[in-house]
């Protein structure tokens, strides 16, 4: 006689939520009840040596980050995983902070967020400015160049300090691109006991004894005679440093018209040369990412320096294409737009940079030469798109007298995959 076996169900425990609670300056004292509670009824209590200071008699247990944190983030709380866990923010956990870091490895729908004002905030009401009006940089994690790109004459803006020297980094750095005039406001412990608010200008400060918890306030002021570096394609061939072996301003300027670049998309950039249309992707708008293809290391290196001049350093510089297609991974896998300005002497490379690009992206080759320019008409013939020529003449002298210097003619392929 067969035997029944009973069998047994086994389920899998759902993690219980992680509470994220944003905490000022101001400690326990300026926490609301819903947030007090939070802290009160977790198991366990993640924070900075700060805000564990400030919260520790209300706390069953309490653990400080690692540094560094995010290697560790994701062990530390699996480790607790069957408890009610607590994480501290600094002020609004999803403006630029940890709750940002926990949506991404952990998912929405784990966390419950209890936000408090944000540094940027309290700063705005200091000083009465317009928060929507006022763009905010995060020197946190990148360097100080990045703030070049958002420095205009007459803007204000928010630069969030990664520590006490990131005031004098940046007066500093304003003084050295043609913003020495411009207008610091330094404000540490916004919204403590401590808080306290520091002034000076660019040329004349080193702000020196800062505490590590302050945001700075700038109104930007160029110098009269400094250049000019709008976020708008197009930068005057001046802007770029290295052999010369660039994309001429107007035919770039043409060229990002036609790659056309969208908040958050990824461009690749064959035969990079000093990297101006990577850079100037990337200056259209902070989210915007690009990867670089560049056979030579001298040119590599002047990329990597006219980036870091051009406030975005976050551009990747990779050997030469399509060699170097494999070593692209992770979210710089797949382009959303390609530019094809060097190294366009087979098939070979406009069809692995087809391959390569995403249905709907875009794919934009330049030529000056006759070779190239059958490459293009094959391309065109195959794939589709618009051919276009364009023939650029600049006013010289001419003794006394003023010519037209016509500059090597362009032939421009573009087409969309479909």
């Amino acid at each position: 006689m067969a035997l029944a076996q009973d069998a047994t169900l086994m389920t899998v425990p759902t993690p219980r939520p992680i509470v994220v609670v944003g905490i000022g300056a101001d400690g326990w004292d300026g926490l609301p009840a819903t947030s007090r509670n939070a802290i009160e009824e977790a198991d366990v209590v993640f924070g900075s040596v700060r805000q564990i200071a400030s919260v520790r008699s209300h706390c069953t247990e309490t653990r400080t980050w690692p540094s560094p944190l995010l290697p560790n983030l994701r062990s530390m709380l699996d480790a607790y995983e069957a408890s009610l866990v607590c994480v501290l923010a600094s002020g609004d956990p999803m403006f630029y902070g940890i709750g940002v870091t926990l949506t991404r490895e952990f998912g929405a729908e784990r966390l419950r967020v209890h936000p408090a004002p944000s540094s940027v905030s309290l700063a705005c009401a200091r000083l009465g400015w317009a928060l929507q009006d006022t763009p905010t940089v995060s020197l946190v994690n990148t360097p100080i160049e990045t703030l070049l790109p958002d420095l205009a004459d007459g803007r204000r803006v928010i630069v969030l300090s990664r520590g006490s020297s990131t005031p004098g980094e940046v007066a500093r750095m304003l003084s050295g691109n043609g913003f020495g005039d411009s207008a610091m406001t330094v404000l540490e412990q916004l919204g403590g006991p401590a808080e306290r608010v520091v002034r000076g200008r660019a040329r004349d400060s080193t702000f020196e004894g800062v505490d590590p918890l302050n945001v700075v306030a700038l109104k930007c002021v160029r110098d009269p005679d400094a250049p000019r570096h709008g976020r708008i394609p197009g930068l005057a061939d001046s802007a770029y440093t290295g052999d010369g072996q660039m994309t001429k301003q107007e035919v770039r300027a043409l060229t990002l018209s036609a790659l056309a670049p969208a908040p958050g998309e990824l461009l690749w950039d064959i035969g990079g040369g000093s990297g101006t249309i990577a850079i100037e992707w990337m200056r259209t708008d902070r989210s915007c990412r690009a990867v670089t293809f560049e056979s030579s290391q001298a040119r590599r290196e002047q990329i990597e320096r006219n980036a870091l001049h051009l406030g975005v350093p976050g551009l990747i510089v990779h050997h030469a294409a399509p060699e170097s297609f494999g070593g692209v991974s992770g979210a710089n896998a797949v382009p959303d737009a390609v530019f094809i300005g060097g190294g366009l002497t087979g098939a070979d490379m406009l069809g692995a940079c087809w391959k390569a690009v995403r249905s709907g992206g875009r794919v934009v080759a330049n030529s000056v030469t006759a070779e190239s320019d059958s490459l293009l008409l094959t391309a065109a013939a195959e794939y589709g798109g618009q051919l276009r020529r364009f023939q650029i003449y600049r006013g010289e002298p001419l003794g006394v007298f003023t010519t037209w210097r016509p500059q090597l003619p362009v032939t421009q392929w573009s087409a969309i995959k479909p």
